[in-house]
């Protein structure tokens, strides 16, 4: 599922967290640790995009959270179709600032490794696949920055492709075609595979479970975030009626 490690991990650190006491609830505390905020964040943009990458058509098949290596890395998605392979990195970097030129990405005025990240990534897929179908696999590493500020790009990287969730479906649909179909179900055939991927791969995850526990959390912010909306609403209306009584010696 879109964002899954990414859940696994946020649902990890927030179950180190002591229940939250009756007054948080009262007044909507946010019930994510501190350490959790850009995990959740992440989480949502992994699942937008996965969202768009679903509604491409029956030519394309996409996979997210691929596990790759000896540890709990994944790629966020893999796309495979007419146009070829694609690794795809979601950047949640909603209401920032994103400046791209040649191999150096900025957000909000700090240098990221994004690019290089992308870039490796995309050179692990296409010598893993290539493994398996026992030919050259070339893949393009797409970075999609979801709901920036800005994004000014003044060069757009060597070897990756940047950005942004609303250019992402008209891009694709826009490249050439260079694999026809029995190449693309060769790929497909070898990328669903867990040991294609994985030395060791694991056990499935109970995905109903993991979406059910991600959803209570989802609403546990909501309605924190509606309670501390109320909250607020209540003292700005409250705070003319007080001064109003003041200055009539109430």
């Amino acid at each position: 599922m879109p964002g899954q490690g990414v859940i696994e991990h946020l649902l990890a650190l927030q179950g180190q967290q002591r229940p939250r006491p009756f007054i948080h609830r009262i007044f909507g505390v946010d019930p994510l640790a501190a350490g959790s905020r850009s995990w959740y964040k992440g989480a949502l943009g992994e699942i937008a995009i996965g969202h768009l990458l679903s509604c491409l058509g029956p030519d394309w098949t996409v996979l997210h959270a691929v596990p790759v290596g000896a540890k709990t890395a994944d790629i966020d998605h893999v796309l495979i179709g007419p146009s070829g392979v694609f690794t795809i990195n979601t950047k949640n970097h909603s209401g920032q600032s994103v400046w791209v030129a040649g191999h150096v990405m900025m957000v909000a005025g700090k240098k990221q490794r994004h690019i290089q990240n992308a870039r490796y990534e995309a050179t692990r897929t296409a010598d893993l696949l290539g493994r398996q179908v026992r030919a050259a696999v070339p893949v393009t590493a797409v970075i999609v920055v979801r709901n920036p500020k800005t994004l000014k790009i003044k060069e757009q990287p060597i070897g990756a492709v940047v950005l942004t969730d609303q250019q992402l479906s008209f891009w694709l649909s826009s490249r050439p075609v260079i694999l026809n179909s029995r190449q693309v179900q060769l790929l497909v055939t070898a990328a669903e595979k867990p040991s294609t991927w994985h030395g060791n791969p694991q056990p499935p995850t109970d995905q109903v479970l993991l979406r059910a526990r991600f959803s209570a959390l989802q609403k546990s912010i909501n309605r924190s975030r509606v309670i501390r909306g109320a909250w607020a609403l209540g003292v700005l209306l409250t705070l003319p009626i007080l001064t109003l009584a003041r200055l009539n010696g109430y």
